[in-house]
Parts: C-alpha cells; sequence; structure tokens
C-alpha cells in the first residue's frame, strides 16, 4: 500500500529561525523566533508542525526536549507565520521542525534540521518574506 503513495518533493517552504526582541527571556538574553515561510503561489492548508531539539550537552549527557505540535489552518502565499519562541540554551543541539501539509488532497512532508550550532550570527541572511535577517533552512 505504501508503494501506491506518491511523495512529490516539498518546494516552496522554508523554517527560519530569527532574532525576536519580543521573544527577549527575563535574563536579558537575545530573543528568537521561529518561523514557517510559504514561497509558493498557492496556500498551505492544515499544516502541522511538530518540534523537538536532540542532541548532547556539553557535559557528555545525552538529552531530547520535549516535543510540540502546532496546528496551522491555512498558510497563504508568500507569506510567513511564527510557529515559536526558541531558547538560545538549545542551540547546540539539533532543532527539528517536521511540516507537513495538504495542497488540494496531496499531502506533503519535511523535516527541518538546524544542526548544533548552525544559529548563529555568522549564518544570518536577509529573508524577503519577513524583510529582517534569520537562519534559513530550505
Amino acid at each position: 500500500m505504501k508503494d501506491d503513495i506518491i511523495f512529490d518533493p516539498v518546494e516552496g517552504v522554508s523554517v527560519a529561525v530569527v532574532p525576536d526582541e519580543a521573544a527577549a527571556t527575563e535574563e536579558g538574553k537575545q530573543g528568537w523566533q521561529v518561523y514557517l515561510l510559504n514561497h509558493n503561489d498557492f496556500p498551505l492548508r492544515n499544516v502541522i508542525v511538530s518540534s523537538n531539539g536532540y542532541g548532547v550537552q556539553p557535559s557528555g549527557e545525552t538529552v531530547r526536549t520535549s516535543t510540540l505540535r502546532h496546528v496551522i489552518l491555512e498558510v497563504e502565499p508568500h507569506t510567513a507565520v511564527p510557529i515559536e519562541p526558541i531558547d538560545p540554551d538549545l542551540f547546540h543541539l539539533n532543532n527539528q521542525y517536521w511540516v507537513s501539509y495538504y495542497r488540494g488532497s496531496q499531502i506533503f512532508d519535511k523535516k527541518f534540521i538546524f544542526v548544533p550550532d548552525s544559529i548563529v550570527p555568522e549564518n544570518l541572511t536577509r529573508i524577503a518574506l519577513l524583510h529582517r535577517e534569520g537562519v534559513l533552512h530550505s
């Protein structure tokens, strides 16, 4: 049965992690916000984003964060929607965002994984849909 399912590649969808003053922490650390971007000419419907972090602490201890799930009914064409704030203390982990959505009656899904220490100022790039800089994963 799995052989009958067509898995077309995900195109025109990306995830970005962006510095955000509104998400600043109580300790005065820079706040960051995760966004889902739709660069396509069509809307994404019934979007589910599952996020978690995993990896190794500096002490050598294996760690896995809680899994968070977000439902977005529709992401309009050429728009970005916020998914969740992210704590900079998690940037040394793999931060995974598994995005599933419908285009018409077909389902698409893709994992976006920000590898350890990839969310750093040196990797900031201009993100046109947000009109600001961030770390983009396509």
